[in-house]
């Protein structure tokens, strides 16, 4: 399966929201997925969302064990989420550091809701649902984000704090290519 190109802030496909999958377990969508899949992994992305490879499709993966873009994270588990509803269970907010594939090079502080339940279907089309915390939860909210059309930068509260990776962490190699 190919790696495929990630699309850049400012592409029309990154500003849509995307249309819901209707047909599981089809070939052409386990093709997606692998696809998906070899393009985080090729990127060390912590996820990936189907529009970002220039698929209109409610559809993103999101998983980390150890990954240098992130080297402080806690583990989240391998996800295939289709069709994803998102529930806020506290009002808590946090403020962290985001970067983007489809921004590369770049990073922002932004905030997200610190636990949330999400639910929707596997590639498959079996319903599940999981409770997310802490890095777990933004990563969920960063991904299906890219379904609505929304990027990072545009949930910023204050742009003094989004900038290049090697100006804002000159002693850090932080890779987003």
């Amino acid at each position: 399966m190919p790696v495929r190109d990630v699309l850049r802030m400012g592409h029309p496909v990154l500003r849509e929201r995307a249309k819901p999958v209707e047909a599981f377990g089809t070939p052409e969508l386990r093709a997606l997925l692998e696809d998906m899949k070899e393009t985080m992994a090729a990127k060390s992305g912590a996820g990936l969302a189907a529009p970002q490879i220039g698929v209109s499709q409610r559809i993103v993966i999101f998983g980390v064990d150890h990954n240098p873009r992130y080297p402080d994270a806690e583990p989240v588990p391998f996800t295939v989420l289709v069709n994803p509803k998102l529930v806020m269970l506290t009002r808590e907010v946090e403020e962290d550091w985001e970067g983007c594939l489809s921004v590369p090079g770049m990073r922002g502080v932004v905030p997200r809701y610190t636990k949330l339940k999400y639910s929707g279907f596997d590639i498959e089309g079996t319903p599940f649902e999981r409770v997310a915390e802490g890095f777990h939860a933004r990563v969920v909210q960063h991904e299906c984000d890219h379904l609505d059309g929304i990027l990072y930068p545009q949930r910023m509260t204050d742009l003094s704090r989004f900038g290049f990776n090697e100006e804002l962490f000159p002693d850090e190699e932080i890779r987003d290519d």
